[in-house]
């Protein structure tokens, strides 16, 4: 029986994957902290548990008529994103997929009421959701795989989280220590073109609104105190701060692991920042010592 061994809220923002001296023009000469925040990440997590699978659930991939896994035995090439060529330009990536727990997760979609296809195309696209962290978290080591699965753009809180259940179900089935990354954002505005460039340094004074900067913060704080049932119960007012992918990427890992039961506090790696208007951190969940789940009443 297969178990999540630990799961992250991560930021993947184009800026860390800038050349040191280009972050620190961007941001008053100071280095953006979602840098040396991730790298410790890496050592403290990604190089010492013991894990077989990382699932990285992508808040940039968009399918409309279903959740999409990745189930190639392995992908491999050279990514520029379409979004910002002159930053993430001919990046080589190369890791072990896994064919067994994506078809896993897309045999439980029936029972929880939601459509999830595993699909091994090579030349299924790539998303720099999953690319960025990998660069950080999974490049030279080889022995891991690396899953993506996608967001729903029809779907709703309900089906994010329907889907994070058939995941947790297929983790579950299948022999594998799995770590769950949502990889994606807080709040979600951008700064309109003309006043973009004002607003690039990572000082949350850039957040795109008060109202945006005080409902992260509050989310943050729950989030250290493991109060994860507070912050689905609050989704509806989160959604007016327009979270990333509205808030999917979370919604499908914290349902993976019970969903409001969760008690597991955060670990955050580095501050929470601006990225030209929007709401970015690390937060890191170990797994309790009892499990995921508080006990039921």
């Amino acid at each position: 029986m297969g178990e999540v061994v630990g799961a992250g809220l991560l930021a993947h923002v184009p800026t860390m994957l800038m050349p040191y001296e280009e972050r620190l023009a961007l941001n008053g000469g100071k280095e953006i902290s979602l840098v040396p925040g991730i790298e410790q990440l890496r050592r403290d997590v990604f190089e010492t548990l013991d894990y077989d699978t990382v699932v990285v659930l992508d808040s940039h991939w968009f399918t409309t008529v279903e959740f999409v896994v990745t189930a190639q035995d392995r992908r491999a090439g050279l990514f520029t994103a379409e979004e910002l060529p002159r930053g993430m330009c001919r990046i080589p990536y190369d890791w072990p997929g896994d064919p067994e727990l994506a078809h896993a997760m897309a045999a439980h979609g029936d029972k929880h009421g939601t459509w999830v296809t595993a699909i091994d195309d090579q030349y299924l696209p790539m998303y720099y959701a999953t690319l960025n962290l990998w660069h950080f978290l999974g490049r030279g080591l080889p022995d891991k795989r690396w899953v993506s699965v996608s967001v729903c753009q029809t779907g709703d809180t309900l089906d994010f989280l329907a889907a994070g259940r058939a995941l947790g179900d297929a983790i579950a089935a299948v022999d594998r220590k799995v770590l769950l990354v949502a990889s994606g954002a807080l709040s979600h505005t951008f700064w309109p073109l003309r006043e973009l460039r004002a607003h690039e340094a990572s000082d949350p004074s850039h957040i795109f609104s008060r109202e945006a900067y005080e409902a992260d913060q509050e989310r943050l704080r729950w989030f250290a105190d493991g109060d994860h049932a507070r912050v689905l119960d609050t989704m509806p007012e989160f959604l007016e701060h327009r979270p990333e992918g509205r808030f999917a990427h979370y919604l499908m890992m914290v349902a993976a692991l019970g969903e409001g039961a969760v008690t597991a506090p955060s670990r955050q790696y580095g501050d929470y920042e601006n990225s030209v208007g929007t709401g970015q951190v690390h937060l890191w969940f170990d797994r309790p010592a009892g499990g995921w789940t508080a006990p039921r009443a």
